[in-house]
């Protein structure tokens, strides 16, 4: 587990060859398929919109098109791209170079939380990168501790059920508090998503 940090805000520009140099590793292409004619043009609209609040559909038209750089980002997000620069950024060791596209690495990764789901928010939670979910870590699903309450209240439930009875009221709000406290909330405020 590492200590929770936030990463520090940075405007978007366009992509320097020091921070394309530091990205290249991460998108070379394995496999047969048509290598990307641009990846410094599409890499600039994917991490023009991540750290914009405008949907794809805003992109400069100079970037090319919106639909193009969206489902190149999907695919990232699916060839687990997006979760491989995470742990890298997390990593003591990570290059200077990429550590400052920390922001834009953790904001790209956000907006892919909606491909990585349940198994994004763990891994962003384990690795204590605060910038990289839409919330505070309070407020998101915990399965790890779910794994360490579930033992205690099934404790609690067959204890009861060994006295003789069912459970009673205040158990079953005690097994309520514990599914609020484990499965997140189910809508966060956008003033609360880190920046």
């Amino acid at each position: 587990m590492y200590p929770r940090r936030y990463a520090t805000p940075r405007p978007w520009q366009p992509l320097s060859t020091e921070d394309l140099n530091a990205l290249l590793p991460f998108f070379q292409r394995q496999g047969a398929g048509r290598p990307i004619f641009d990846i410094r043009a599409r890499l600039d609209a994917v991490f023009w919109v991540v750290t914009s609040p405008h949907p794809w559909r805003c992109l400069p038209p100079e970037m090319g098109p919106a639909d193009t750089a969206a489902r190149q980002f999907r695919r990232w997000a699916h060839a687990g791209v997006w979760t491989r620069l995470l742990k890298s950024i997390a990593a003591p060791d990570c290059p200077p170079a990429l550590q400052r596209l920390e922001h834009w690495i953790c904001r790209a990764y956000r907006r892919a939380l909606r491909i990585l789901k349940l198994a994004g928010i763990v891994l962003a939670r384990r690795l204590g990168l605060c910038s990289a979910v839409n919330g505070p870590f309070e407020m998101l699903p915990d399965p790890d501790l779910s794994q360490k309450l579930l033992p205690q209240v099934q404790r609690m439930v067959q204890q009861a059920l060994a006295a003789g009875g069912l459970p009673d009221r205040r158990m079953l709000q005690t097994c309520k508090a514990f599914h609020w406290l484990v499965g997140g909330r189910r809508h966060i405020p956008k003033w609360l998503a880190p920046p």
